[in-house]
């Protein structure tokens, strides 16, 4: 397998990458709804623990998204199957824009919340990240409740990504799903 992409499929490194942020976004979505499920009980050490381990995966994912791009950038994608309608390509492509997207929004809301909100954004308390802003009640309630919808969003995205490769795979047999893979 090449470590670059193909024409026909992904490389070992886009593949990695794909599917460990997927693994992480799906940690950080069913963490993040585990957490707001928890009372706000003054100083719960357990939703504290969650919350600090929750904004250290999500700069994590920050981190691999910015890599992942800059892989993307710097390596052609596989071209679409033959066959896929014209209409079909736009949604594949406009759905990976929307991904990426909220790949970059979901941590930055984050952290702006979190600085607005005065809350430190550590790494996994080993060091600190700077302050995007300072403290501002209103942003960082607005900021929670973009982050709480973006995702939302993500999730729904994610489950529609899925689909559409299933669909590809188990329905129309083709190779979408299997070109990101090691193996075929």
């Amino acid at each position: 397998m090449s470590w670059s992409n193909t024409p026909k499929r992904y490389g070992a490194i886009a593949i990695a990458l794909h599917w460990g942020m997927a693994v992480l976004l799906i940690l950080l979505i069913g963490l993040g709804l585990y957490m707001g499920s928890l009372p706000d009980a003054g100083y719960d050490t357990r939703k504290i623990t969650l919350i600090l381990v929750h904004k250290a995966l999500g700069m994590v994912a920050l981190a691999l998204a910015s890599l992942r791009l800059a892989w993307r950038v710097g390596n052609a994608l596989p071209r679409l199957v033959d066959g896929m309608r014209e209409w079909q390509k736009v949604a594949a492509r406009f759905v990976h824009l929307l991904l990426y997207a909220l790949m970059f929004a979901l941590p930055l809301t984050g952290w702006v919340m979190s600085s607005a909100g005065g809350y430190p954004v550590t790494f996994f308390g080993w060091f600190e990240f700077p302050d995007i802003t300072g403290p501002d009640e209103w942003l960082f309630h607005a900021t929670l409740a973009i982050h709480h919808w973006l995702a939302y969003a993500l999730a729904a995205l994610l489950l529609l990504h899925a689909v559409a490769a299933l669909h590809h795979h188990i329905v129309l047999r083709d190779d979408t799903l299997r070109s990101m893979f090691p193996v075929s």
